[in-house]
């Protein structure tokens, strides 16, 4: 009797990664709309029913590269979270800023984010993932937050969630403005954010 040999996990892994991997570059070079799962299949160099075995849709692999596109930021912002003893504000914000300047070239993660934005105005699936993904991100600002009002950094009575929303708005900010000017530099970036933060507000 012929034993049809088990398919490791690791292989299938590594399979999911080929063809996520062939459809990232497919929607940098075309986008989401103008991609086409054939595209994706002849990028992959794999057969047709390799490629729908794991992906059965577009969709399915347009959140897959959203979770690759986005995640990353969430895993530098646990490892800030994690650090003990917690980290300046400015530095933890630099942490995120220098992950973020990883992936500002061409085949980077950004690119693909702002695309992930637009999909998200017309896909409820995937608006509700964006939605939970970046409000956790905001949640762990939040700490940030805290703990730099307990540092003496912030002042005691500002309210945390609205500081955490500020204080996330730098990231897209500063990126955007990277991604469609060039400038400014991350430490250029920082030292406004310095002077915004070490401002003393005149009486009314």
């Amino acid at each position: 009797m012929c034993v049809v040999p088990r398919v490791s996990e690791e292989h299938r892994a590594a399979r999911r990664r080929q063809i996520v991997d062939a459809a990232r570059r497919c929607f940098l070079r075309e986008g989401f709309h103008r991609t086409s799962m054939q595209d994706v299949i002849a990028e992959a160099g794999l057969s047709v029913g390799a490629v729908y075995r794991y992906f059965p849709s577009k969709n399915d692999l347009i959140y897959a590269i959203a979770e690759q596109a986005i995640g990353g930021a969430g895993q530098v912002l646990g490892e800030v979270i994690r650090q003990d003893p917690p980290l300046p504000l400015l530095v933890s914000l630099d942490r995120v800023l220098a992950f973020v300047e990883s992936q500002l070239a061409d085949d980077g993660a950004l690119r693909i984010a702002i695309q992930v934005w637009g999909e998200a105005q017309r896909d409820p699936t995937l608006a509700t993932f964006v939605s939970e993904t970046y409000s956790g991100f905001r949640s762990h600002f939040a700490l940030l937050v805290r703990r730099a009002q307990a540092a003496g950094e912030l002042p005691a009575d500002a309210d945390p969630e609205g500081t955490a929303a500020a204080l996330f708005g730098l990231v897209p900010g500063w990126f955007t403005q990277r991604l469609l000017t060039g400038v400014p530099e991350r430490a250029t970036y920082l030292a406004g954010v310095r002077a915004l933060l070490s401002a003393t507000p005149r009486d009314a």
